[in-house]
């Protein structure tokens, strides 16, 4: 792990080395990302060109880096795939946290965000690369020339250690999601990791009096797929209780943590649904 919060122009937020050694591994964590969140060197883009994502651009990123090594099990030596890399928000705090050994490939359809990406994070950390799929979307992407279904990640097989995409399960259909589940299983070592989050309409949800009312998800098929405004279906996708464990071992991966959010109107430390699932080791 970084002992640094290093800024682009070499500042940093100093963390002392002799105290991160010594620390309890969680506690060595929160002193990483508290000292993320008050970074102002590190890159963020200006407000207005936040295309995804509610909330504060550093914080969210801190926080999810957080769930990605507490609920994923990160390392700093992973090489990492995030699947949906958005505008860079979880890569401007994995440049504080992936070692030496670690790499990351952040791959998004909207041009807008990898070119920012490109030109305010990589040329600081060239580890980090980014690269634009043009995939077709009706939101993110309207005019894409290629389709979610027949997505072939640029990605050599069994090369990644920790792949993740987080808000992207809830802006795919159902097919989507069954292949880029098969390219993740693919593309990921024996052993390594896929985090995703989600929305799950089980029982709980169903019945819940307290959740997020922007999440009134109804049934607009016979599918699994659920939509809180069916003008606009993949604004927000939930989906049948299990049906996304189901997809994930269909591609050959095994599901082993789940951890609902509190979207549903419980206590949690996330709003959506997180599934972690791994790539049996073979080898």
């Amino acid at each position: 792990m970084s002992a640094l919060a290093q800024s682009p122009a070499g500042s940093a937020v100093p963390i002392e080395p002799s105290l991160i050694e010594t620390m309890p591994a969680d506690a060595a964590l929160e002193a990483l990302l508290a000292a993320i969140r008050r970074n102002r060197f590190l890159p963020a883009p200006q407000p207005g060109s936040v295309f995804v994502g509610d909330g504060d651009y550093r914080l969210i990123g801190a926080e999810f880096l957080g769930h990605l090594v507490r609920l994923g099990g990160l390392r700093p030596e992973a090489r990492v795939l995030d699947i949906g890399c958005g505008i860079g928000r979880i890569a401007v705090p994995l440049t504080q946290y992936l070692g030496d050994e670690g790499s990351y490939l952040g791959l998004d359809p909207v041009r807008e965000g990898i070119d920012w990406c490109r030109a305010e994070i990589a040329p600081v950390y060239p580890a980090f690369r980014f690269r634009h799929l043009d995939i077709a979307h009706e939101i993110y992407n309207p005019q894409g020339l290629l389709t979610g279904e027949t997505l072939v990640l640029p990605v050599g097989d069994r090369s990644v250690d920790f792949a993740f995409m987080v808000s992207v399960a809830t802006h795919l259909r159902p097919a989507e999601i069954a292949r880029y589940a098969r390219e993740a299983a693919r593309v990921l070592a024996p052993g390594g990791t896929l985090f995703v989050t989600h929305f799950e309409m089980d029982e709980a949800a169903r019945r819940s009096s307290v959740r997020d009312p922007r999440r009134g998800f109804v049934r607009t098929s016979e599918g699994p797929d659920w939509h809180a405004d069916p003008s606009a279906p993949l604004g927000a996708v939930a989906f049948d209780a299990g049906w996304l464990r189901a997809c994930l071992r269909w591609a050959g991966l095994d599901c082993v943590t789940e951890s609902p959010g509190h979207w549903r109107g419980g206590e949690a430390a996330h709003y959506q649904d997180i599934l972690v699932a791994r790539k049996p080791d073979t080898r």
